[in-house]
């Protein structure tokens, strides 16, 4: 084998050749959400022709090969010549790198897409794509197949002379993506966020792939305000009125809507030029500043707080929605994924537009503005208990006490990396679990009956909670501000419980914990829902586990249906014995482990999820299950 290492091994990648090479420093990485990503970097185009003012209806079409059109009535990609490249500007824009019309020159004033990579990597990374575009009373079309030009740009058509827009389809590469099938959910969080970010935007989806075509329409006259509405459904709003801020300062176009609510969680969502930025940034700053100093200072004037007193900026937000969206015509990103916004003059712009519009509402509103004050207030005392009782949780030193917690069966294995703790229901199966483990790496924590539902409990309640503060010692992370990820004792964290309805119940309590303390340990993927199986299955002293039904079906089939065959149902893991349940659902040979992950991307929706679910509101719950009613499956009779 050569390791020569000359000048000849440095290679080359030209254009899109890079981005098959390497398409997840393009597209974040090459599972769904890539794939899903493909389809946003097509509408992000589209919608940014509706911000600069020619575009107000966009359709999306999943065809039944899981081929994706975006259509849209905005101005068209140009088609006369580019110069500089010698070829149409259109057949620049999908293949060509880092080309596009939002470097400056004056196309677009703001835009999402800015790095220039959007429509060429989609091409890269698609079998075929084809663009039509429709202007000055032509159709034109040009082909690509791998990043490739099939042919030159030509007029296929005639059309009205007034008929402007672009049309895109595309097939994502089976080379290259693990899964080329889309799923209409996901895309349907993403539009109906982006319709609310755009007011007056309409966004039509198209599922092809049903027996009957499946439409949802997305259009928000009242933007998003109606946003803030539609994320406090599931909950109780503390006042009727939406507090709506808009201005524009240094260039900074701002826009925020904000409403508290009774639950004890805080949502806000910071927006840049349409795309979310789930870590936040400097107009996250910004408005987190702004609220803090209006409600201290009008809290103060107007004698609802002491003068010494000071409510710090959580409990301001203990129970607030937000969205924070700005336009910045020249947005600096801090990293290809944008997900965080680093511009200094965003934050000066919010903090300004905030505070002025929030100053003159208060002034305006005093009962809304005493509302807030004394939930903030509430919030303070809860936060101060949680306080002491957290200083009692930390996890000491060996010299100061507080050792782990009594129940918890530890194991001798200190390097975390190769430890795992699974959370088991009850004590029976914590019993099995405890003789079957394999002690140097399998940690062993009982629960007894079900934990503390976190979605409707104030800080001070849950650090009370004995089986909470048990897996807040037992992780080692400590939660909220304290939280270290680099203290994790386990790497594993294995949610393991019944496979009924009971074991699905205790299993989302503990993820909304999860999500809400502690949800770095499912962003870095630490935490996984143990799998045991269904069925036991002997047969002339042979024996074989299935986990579903269908598993099941096709072993009956295998081995034959008749009479010898002895088929048990599990109801609970108690009813194992440590033998069986090493054998199929702990033995890291055998086992089956789903890893929970999250799409940051989609947050909004997972905490709508959250809160439908897991609130205090009946009536959205109602809807949710007459939603997803014929969707279920492995339903017990």
């Amino acid at each position: 084998m050569s390791t020569e290492y000359g000048a000849d091994q440095i290679q080359i990648l030209e254009g899109l050749e890079a981005v098959r090479k390497r398409p997840g420093m393009y597209i974040g990485s090459t599972s769904t959400r890539g794939l899903h990503h493909l389809v946003y970097e097509i509408v992000d185009n589209a919608v940014d022709e509706a911000l600069a003012g020619f575009c107000d209806v966009i359709d999306v079409t999943i065809h039944e090969d899981n081929s994706i059109t975006v259509i849209d009535n905005g101005r068209g990609i140009p088609v006369g010549i580019n110069h500089k490249a010698g070829i149409p500007a259109v057949e620049v824009v999908f293949t060509i790198l880092h080309a596009g019309g939002k470097f400056g020159g004056g196309g677009y004033k703001v835009s999402g897409g800015l790095h220039g990579v959007g429509a060429s990597v989609v091409n890269a990374l698609s079998e075929w794509l084809e663009v039509t575009i429709f202007q000055e009373g032509k159709v034109y079309r040009q082909r690509y197949e791998r990043g490739k030009t099939i042919y030159k740009l030509k007029v296929i058509d005639e059309c009205e002379p007034e008929k402007t827009g672009t049309m895109v389809t595309f097939l994502p590469d089976k080379e290259i993506f693990e899964d080329t099938v889309f799923d209409y959910d996901t895309l349907k969080q993403r539009f109906r966020e982006m319709a609310f970010l755009t007011k007056g935007l309409k966004i039509r989806l198209h599922d092809e792939r049903e027996e009957k075509t499946v439409t949802k329409e997305f259009h928000y006259e009242g933007g998003i305000k109606e946003f803030v509405t539609y994320l406090n459904r599931s909950k109780t709003a503390l006042y009727p009125e939406i507090i709506y801020c808009e201005g524009e300062k240094d260039g900074v176009v701002v826009e925020v809507a904000l409403q508290h609510n009774d639950s004890y969680n805080e949502t806000t969502y910071g927006f840049v030029n349409n795309i979310t930025t789930p870590e936040g940034g400097t107009h996250i700053v910004g408005f987190r500043n702004a609220l803090t100093k209006t409600f201290n200072d009008y809290a103060r004037k107007n004698k609802l707080l002491k003068d010494t007193e000071k409510l710090a900026g959580e409990d301001i937000r203990e129970g607030l929605t937000a969205i924070v969206s700005v336009k910045i015509e020249e947005p600096q990103f801090e990293g290809q994924t944008k997900q965080k916004l680093g511009n200094s003059e965003a934050r000066g712009a919010v903090d300004n537009v905030v505070g002025n519009a929030l100053e003159i509402f208060l002034e305006q509103n005093p009962s809304v503005a005493k509302v807030i004050v004394e939930k903030s207030v509430l919030a303070q005392r809860a936060r101060d208990a949680a306080r002491k009782a957290r200083d009692l949780t930390r996890r000491k030193s060996a010299l100061e006490g507080l050792a782990l917690p009594g129940k918890l069966a530890d194991c001798t294995d200190k390097d975390p990396k190769n430890c795992e703790i699974y959370i088991v229901e009850g004590d029976s199966a914590g019993g099995s679990a405890k003789t079957a483990r394999s002690r140097a790496t399998q940690a062993i924590l009982p629960l007894r009956g079900k934990i503390l539902n976190v979605e409707k409990a104030r800080l001070d309640r849950i650090y009370g909670n004995a089986e909470i503060k048990a897996m807040i010692t037992a992780f080692g992370t400590g939660i909220h501000e304290d939280f270290d990820i680099s203290k994790l004792r386990y790497h594993k964290i294995i949610i393991m419980t019944d496979a009924d309805v009971d074991g699905a119940h205790i299993a989302t309590l503990m993820l909304t914990f999860l999500y809400r303390f502690m949800p770095e340990l499912i962003k870095q993927g630490y935490v996984y829902l143990a799998q045991p199986p269904l069925y036991k299955i002997e047969k002339n002293k042979k024996i074989w586990y299935a986990y579903s039904d269908q598993e099941l079906n096709n072993i009956l089939v295998e081995i034959g249906r008749d009479g010898n065959n002895k088929i048990q149902r599990y109801k609970g893991l108690g009813e194992m014995d440590a033998d069986q349940l090493w054998e199929t659902t702990m033995d890291p040979e055998r086992r089956v482990l789903l890893r929970v992950t999250m799409d940051e991307e989609a947050s909004s929706e997972l905490d709508l999820t959250f809160t439908t679910l897991m609130g205090d509101k009946v009536e959205p719950r109602r809807e949710f299950i007459e939603e997803n009613a014929l969707k279920v499956k492995n339903l017990d009779i």
